[in-house]
């Protein structure tokens, strides 16, 4: 009796590992598909793709970083905004702060070009305080690919519509543990 309640809790304890690296963020599923070492923070990052994607094939990804050496989420989400601004191919959305849970959300574009493939990468990201030490941000990015000028404007109007949307998400979203191992999938 004593194996089969202990192959039973391993199983259990196993499955909860899978789940552990799986997201579910605005009804769809991500799985965790990278993860590394940052040396210039010393803090793992994580990065979830949907089932059929990867870090070098996406429509959609989130991610989870951990800053253990930052602790003001507030003024690092500001110098995160001048930078979108002093930079020539983004664009700043929004940038939403609450000093009193001491959290900040960020929502730009990204202009690039990738394998002779125009895009346009919109990104969301919540910054704040790490439980124990430092800080963690959360991003949600999404992919548009496009080769004509004139879906420029159905980007447009698909983030504008969504923006919102998607900062109200992360904010309201629990962060996930940074799982500090090295994945490459």
């Amino acid at each position: 009796m004593k194996k089969f309640i202990f192959a039973i809790l391993t199983l259990f304890c196993s499955q909860a590992n899978v789940f552990s690296e799986e997201i579910h963020f605005d009804n769809e599923t991500y799985k965790l598909k990278f993860s590394a070492l940052a040396p210039n923070t010393q803090g793992y990052g994580n990065e979830y793709f949907k089932n059929t994607e990867n870090v070098s094939d996406w429509t959609k990804m989130i991610g989870i970083y951990y800053y253990p050496q930052e602790n003001d989420p507030l003024n690092y989400a500001k110098e995160f905004e001048s930078t979108i601004e002093t930079t020539d191919n983004s664009v700043l959305l929004k940038l939403i702060e609450n000093k009193k849970t001491n959290k900040a959300v960020i929502s730009f574009l990204v202009n690039g070009e990738e394998n002779a493939q125009k895009f346009f990468e919109y990104d969301v990201y919540k910054f704040e305080k790490h439980p124990t030490k430092g800080m963690v941000v959360s991003k949600y990015a999404e992919k548009f690919n496009f080769s004509k000028n004139e879906e420029i404007n159905q980007i447009a109007q698909n983030v504008k519509e969504n923006n919102d949307k998607y900062l109200e998400l992360l904010i309201i979203s629990q962060t996930p543990l940074v799982i500090e191992k090295d994945i490459k999938i």
